[in-house]
């Protein structure tokens, strides 16, 4: 099991750090390609996606390894009614079957070993329907060898990831200033992946390429894109989407 990186530290500020990411964008998609059915979030984390999700009317499973993280997603209205499966995403298996399960904000990356990211695709592929759906959204690597890369510079946040090329690893370091004005610093450990290599993970697994783009919005993956949202399909679809 991996070690745990999302301790009370970071699940007290998590809310406030993401307050400025897009939430209706990620539902619509994620709602649009459920199908109507049961929903399983990996790395369900405070609800953030989830939440809106099941308002929608969608039934949701989360799987998570920390219970800080979950513990703040059951304080929040409807929280408690979510059903939650402490564990490691990876190897953690649920009661159930699913039309769509999902991995947003670059959580493949907190599985540090190229296995634990196979077996996250195998673990997924072994909860979905036929045809079901694997969503994930990953930022793409920059790597044009700059050892380190400032991704956020801003008055309460500055964020510096440190690169291990040959390693295919990075160190992501967080700088947060609290309401008293001190700086708070936390790092934590991530595997990056390249699309093509997802892609074969998901092939490993029995799942299908089927969309790639490089936001919400369904905007065109390409190279000078900085995300990828990709969709895999469990088995081949008759029509040949």
């Amino acid at each position: 099991m991996p070690e745990n990186h999302f301790g009370e530290d970071v699940a007290s500020q998590y809310d406030a750090s993401t307050a400025d990411m897009p939430v209706e964008p990620v539902v619509d998609f994620l709602a649009e390609r459920a199908g109507g059915g049961p929903v399983l979030e990996l790395a369900i984390g405070t609800g953030r996606i989830a939440l809106p999700l099941a308002a929608r009317g969608l039934r949701v499973h989360g799987i998570d390894l920390s219970e800080a993280m979950v513990a703040r997603l059951r304080e929040k209205p409807g929280g408690d009614e979510l059903p939650v499966t402490i564990g490691d995403y990876a190897t953690t298996r649920v009661d159930g079957t699913f039309t769509l399960a999902y991995l947003v904000y670059n959580s493949i990356q907190n599985q540090t070993t190229q296995d634990a990211q196979v077996a996250s695709f195998e673990n997924v592929a072994a909860h979905l329907e036929p045809r079901g759906r694997f969503v994930i959204e990953v930022g793409i690597p920059d790597v044009r060898g700059e050892r380190l890369r400032i991704f956020d510079f801003g008055g309460r946040h500055v964020g510096i990831d440190e690169y291990d090329v040959a390693n295919q690893a990075l160190i992501s370091h967080h700088y947060t200033r609290g309401e008293d004005g001190s700086f708070r610093c936390g790092s934590g450990p991530f595997r990056y992946v390249w699309p093509s290599e997802l892609d074969l993970m998901a092939r490993i697994a029995g799942l299908t390429p089927t969309e790639r783009y490089s936001g919400w919005n369904g905007e065109p993956f390409t190279s000078e894109s900085t995300k990828l949202v990709a969709v895999w399909q469990k088995g081949s679809d008759p029509e040949g989407v």
